[in-house]
């Protein structure tokens, strides 16, 4: 059986949401930076190890980024089964910023699943964010942490089916 679920990655300005995105459904990244306009969305089929479910397609839902909370948002968050908070390594501002985008995501979403990507990790020189602040913030949203690379890949795959789990295991026991 395949399911379809709308998840929508939020986060700041630049903080390499559509190369996630990329890395995630195309298996590629792109050096040059094209800043997302509106909204786009991508898809792509999970395996889900589960016994009541072989297929879940997300369908993830893209938009530009530090958008003040409007309408405009509340309709891109609306029916989304979970999203994914995407903060910079290299620029502190991006991290702290996590815990209003999960407080208005879950004011038109209530109790539906999150997980954290911090990115850009290879930029090992440029790290200005602690993994400790990260951790702190991942424990107070009861969301798990990927680090992860939409550079190299790491972390990508791993975050995106984390999400898909959950999304399944939330719906199970409701």
């Amino acid at each position: 059986m395949n399911q379809i679920a709308k998840v929508c990655l939020i986060g700041d300005f630049a903080v390499g949401k559509t190369s996630l995105i990329r890395r995630f459904t195309e298996s590629r990244f792109s050096e040059s930076y094209l800043s997302t306009i509106g909204i786009r969305v991508s898809r792509k089929t999970l395996q889900i190890l589960d016994p009541s479910l072989q297929t879940l397609t997300l369908l993830i839902w893209d938009t530009a980024g530090s958008e003040p909370f409007t309408n405009v948002v509340r309709s891109y968050y609306r029916g989304a089964r979970g999203a994914a908070l995407v903060c910079d390594t290299t620029r502190t501002e991006t991290v702290t910023s996590l815990v209003q985008y999960a407080r208005e995501f879950h004011d038109v979403n209530p109790d539906v699943p999150l997980v954290i990507m911090a990115n850009k990790i290879d930029l090992r020189g440029a790290r200005a964010v602690p993994n400790e602040q990260i951790l702190e913030i991942a424990h107070l949203l009861d969301a798990p942490l990927f680090f992860t690379s939409a550079r190299m890949g790491e972390g990508v795959e791993e975050a995106f089916q984390r999400l898909g789990q959950l999304i399944v295991e939330k719906e199970r026991v409701v």
